[in-house]
């Protein structure tokens, strides 16, 4: 097991590495942040000394070095238009956009996994048929759309949860909605598929031949096996919705990370950006080793794979 876990680690290392540099030559090459910082309407020459001050005139793998050590650190410089450090920034920012999409998985989790084990119980039944439509229709509807929607009826007519902000707990309950039924589809229609091919296995038949209880069959035996690839599934997921919380926090007026990089992206923010992506795809490498070793553990042939 330590084996294994030391080449996930390594592997979640490279990774991360990998994507720290990609997003830093990408925002490099996007534009010039001096012009950023001057202003459109300064001069050549301030643009120049800005340039020189900054020290975007040095070499990209000089910067790339010298943001990378400083951000190990957890220095990701000062924000061109809030005006005071990135890590504070995100840090006030970040724990809403954590909340919502820690929710958003749970309800996404406690609503795709019993429907995909009912519809895999009752085949082609009315079950089956239901979470099927419930599967597509979350894939048709865009996240943007079906948040406007959500705010019209039970905000606007109903008025029984706030429309927007996060004053008390109710400010959630919307947003996790959303943010979850994104996720539902994928993870619904991959537990019904593991869960018909567990069941038509020897060792299932097995257990109905001995008499044991439906229930027990369902959710202790086949669910363990057929559970694998979804824990795969939701970890991919999870890092989705970090990305897919720019959109969400912006129709809820959410004011977290998500929200934070929609706004240092139209300010062309450059150090705020990259702080985000690079946090962004840390919770997404964080959760893929989770989920690894999740499944090692669930199923101890993957840790000799």
């Amino acid at each position: 097991m330590a084996r294994f876990l030391f080449r996930k680690l390594l592997l979640a290392l490279a990774v991360a590495l990998t994507v720290s540099f990609i997003s830093f030559l990408l925002l490099y090459m996007a534009g010039d942040p001096a012009i950023s910082i001057a202003g459109e309407s300064a001069s050549a020459d301030v643009i120049a000394a800005v340039r020189h001050q900054y020290g975007f005139d040095r070499p990209m793998l000089v910067q790339y070095g010298e943001w990378l050590f400083h951000a190990l650190r957890g220095d990701f410089g000062t924000s061109y238009y809030f005006k005071m450090p990135v890590s504070a920034l995100v840090a006030e920012r970040l724990p809403v956009t954590l909340t919502v999409g820690a929710l958003g998985m749970s309800f996404a989790l406690l609503l795709a996994i019993p429907m995909g084990v009912l519809a895999a119980a009752f085949p082609n039944s009315f079950i089956d048929r239901l979470a099927l439509t419930v599967a597509v229709m979350g894939q048709a509807i865009p996240s943007f759309w079906f948040g406007l929607l959500l705010i019209v009826f039970f905000s606007v007519h109903l008025g029984w949860v706030p429309a927007s902000g996060t004053r008390d707990w109710t400010g959630y309950i919307l947003p996790t909605i959303v943010l979850g039924y994104y996720a539902t589809p994928a993870i619904m229609r991959l537990t019904r598929a593991g869960m018909l091919d567990v069941l038509s296995s020897d060792y299932i038949r097995t257990a109905r031949a001995k008499g044991l209880n439906g229930g027990l069959i369902l959710f202790k035996h086949a669910l363990r096996n057929a559970i694998i690839p979804v824990v795969s599934l939701a970890a991919v997921q999870l890092g989705f919705m970090f990305g897919g919380s720019v959109v969400v926090e912006t129709v809820f007026a959410l004011h977290g990370a998500g929200f934070l990089a929609w706004e240092s992206i139209s300010r062309n923010d450059l150090p705020t950006i990259q702080a985000l992506i690079l946090i962004f795809s840390m919770f997404y490498i964080l959760a893929t080793f989770l989920a690894d070793i999740l499944n090692a553990w669930l199923d101890p042939r993957l840790r000799t794979a």
